[in-house]
């Protein structure tokens, strides 16, 4: 089999103008990679700092990524998309323009013959409580077509001062083998996975745990890190 890859939490917006330049020409030369070596590509949710979509609106600035999974769908490689705690108001966009169908909670898949359970990474904090109510809260339809009312210059102006706000917040908190990440992937190699891949963390990590292994993708906010599995051995790597 050819290769599957996996990429997480880039947050595309983020960053200065100049960063975002420098961070889109790398990741669309690693859709080319992965267009050349891979016949699928797993984006453990985070592609984006802010996302929201209105019935004919979307977020401008991201014509070149969308283009270029476009792309890569048009050309036979099959995406898919788990949303990551900066994703709550993904809708339709993703699956009937491009292609790439939107997993909203944790998924399990079969890659050859190896079994993959699939997390963003978010809500698995044991003492998160006051997340686990906000997820609720922002996945709520209602709640999703009331925002949808504001104007979009104002949504943006909204979600960037949260997102600023619970980034100020998680990082004073420990997310990996302390306090929930690790304990959840023991868990599911437990009950017989052979890899448990997360992302959200921002540390890339690759682990054995017991029979399987354990892999945080890192970000491309700083380690530029990714995840190929070759069939038989996964490999964690970091694109120049």
């Amino acid at each position: 089999m050819k290769s599957v890859f996996f990429v997480s939490d880039l947050h595309f917006g983020l960053q200065s103008s100049e960063q975002e330049k420098e961070k889109e020409r790398r990741f669309l030369n690693f859709l080319a990679h992965v267009g050349a070596e891979g016949d699928r590509l797993f984006i453990l949710g985070d592609l984006f700092d802010y996302w929201f979509e209105y019935k004919h609106v979307i977020p401008r600035g991201y014509h070149h990524i969308l283009s270029g999974l476009g792309g890569l769908v048009a050309a036979g490689i099959r995406v898919e998309y788990l949303a990551g705690n900066h994703d709550f108001w993904l809708r339709d966009f993703f699956p009937k323009e491009l292609g790439i169908p939107v997993h909203k909670d944790p998924i399990s898949v079969v890659l050859g013959d190896k079994k993959f359970y699939l997390h963003h990474g978010d809500g698995l904090a044991l003492r998160d409580t006051g997340y686990r109510i906000m997820k609720r809260v922002f996945r709520n339809r209602v709640n999703i077509a009331l925002f949808s009312f504001l104007h979009p210059d104002w949504t943006a102006a909204i979600a960037k001062a949260s997102s600023r706000a619970s980034r100020t917040y998680t990082s004073q908190k420990d997310y990996g083998e302390t306090d929930g990440m690790i304990i959840q992937a023991t868990k599911k190699i437990q009950e017989g996975n052979d890899f448990v891949i997360m992302g959200h963390r921002h540390h890339p990590l690759l682990q054995t745990i017991g029979t399987g292994t354990y892999v945080n993708l890192g970000d491309w906010l700083t380690h530029c890190t990714y995840a190929e599995f070759d069939g038989r051995t996964i490999a964690l790597k970091t694109w120049h």
